[in-house]
């Protein structure tokens, strides 16, 4: 696994090192590979070839950029949808198989669009955690007022319920 790992953080900080430049300096992406172009350099990663690894992760890189506006209304920072979609973008070349007869823009458009949704469905579930114990605001005398506090006077009564209720489940 950490074998594995060190290349995959190796592409990744590359590839966001490369992005951050090209969106400080020009603004602009590299434009993508001609279909000639991406089967020379898929041809080269199958021989084990990690310059054309590198290639095909930095001329795809406007792809990922394109994908990221799709979420750009879900309140998440851009560059941080950026670095996500760029580890699918990752998987995605280590995963594709041209002969299969799909263009890799397409099988990478997937991949990085699944990678935003999974980062987003794990936040949503985060999101939809509440502790019976964290603070809520406090009372007239500046004391800490919880959701125990206010659902109930006995302090063993809602626990048990939330214990019964997830027990039913």
């Amino acid at each position: 696994m950490l074998a594995m790992l060190g290349p995959l953080a190796e592409a990744i900080v590359r590839s966001m090192l490369l992005l951050a430049g090209f969106v400080a300096n020009s603004g602009t992406f590299p434009q993508p590979l001609s279909e000639e172009e991406e089967a020379k350099y898929l041809s080269r990663l199958q021989n084990g070839d990690e310059e054309a690894r590198a290639v095909l992760i930095e001329r795809n890189l406007r792809l990922v950029a394109h994908i990221v506006k799709k979420f750009d209304n879900t309140g998440e920072d851009v560059d941080d949808l950026i670095s996500i979609g760029t580890v699918g973008l990752i998987k995605a070349i280590g995963t594709f198989k041209p002969e299969r007869g799909t263009r890799l823009a397409t099988y990478a458009a997937r991949c990085i669009e699944n990678e935003i949704l999974m980062h987003l469905r794990s936040l949503k579930r985060v999101r939809g955690e509440v502790s019976l114990y964290d603070p809520i605001g406090v009372d007239r005398e500046g004391n800490e007022i919880t959701l125990i506090d206010v659902l109930g006077s006995d302090p063993d009564v809602v626990p048990d319920l939330v214990g019964k209720r997830l027990d039913e489940s």
